[in-house]
């Protein structure tokens, strides 16, 4: 029964996504991020790659470059969407994990930042299949987009201590 709930839940917040209700959340530069739900603390949630799919072609649709899917307060899962370069920036106490699903763009990582671009980082493709761990404070940075890049962004604090 609980998996049905679950199922039911995650199907009602997409139904509102992708058919544009209010839900929408400000972020930093004014991009507007669309929260699905928050993330249950006695459940599993499973999210089938149809559904991804669905969210893809949505985003494209609105031009949204970030759907947060589940909220949990100390972390976070989103779908990051992007058809250009991004300014660099580090979160000083947020980890990521990437996990690319489609596109290929180039990945700037360390170093240091400066006004939005990185001095000193390494740089790597990325592609589908690649799994990312950027570290809390490290600089990072995407360029080199080649048509679009999705990822998987799985973001959780590490300033904390249990």
């Amino acid at each position: 029964m609980k998996i049905i709930y679950v199922t039911i839940t995650l199907a009602l917040a997409a139904g509102a996504f992708l058919a544009g209700q209010e839900g929408a959340t400000k972020k930093g530069g004014g991009e507007q991020s669309f929260i699905l739900q928050q993330a249950p603390l006695d459940k599993t949630v499973s999210i089938p790659l149809e559904t991804l799919h669905k969210y893809y072609g949505d985003m494209d649709s609105k031009k949204m470059q970030t759907l947060r899917m589940l909220e949990g307060g100390r972390y976070n899962v989103n779908i990051r969407r992007i058809t250009a370069a991004e300014t660099a920036l580090v979160h000083a106490d947020t980890a990521d994990v990437w996990v690319v699903t489609e596109g290929a763009a180039m990945l700037t990582t360390g170093g240091k930042l400066e006004k939005g671009k990185i001095a000193g980082g390494e740089t790597h493709a990325i592609k589908p299949g690649d799994v990312e761990y950027i570290p809390a404070g490290v600089p990072h940075g995407v360029s080199g987009v080649t048509g679009s890049i999705t990822w998987l962004n799985i973001r959780f604090d590490t300033n904390y201590t249990k």
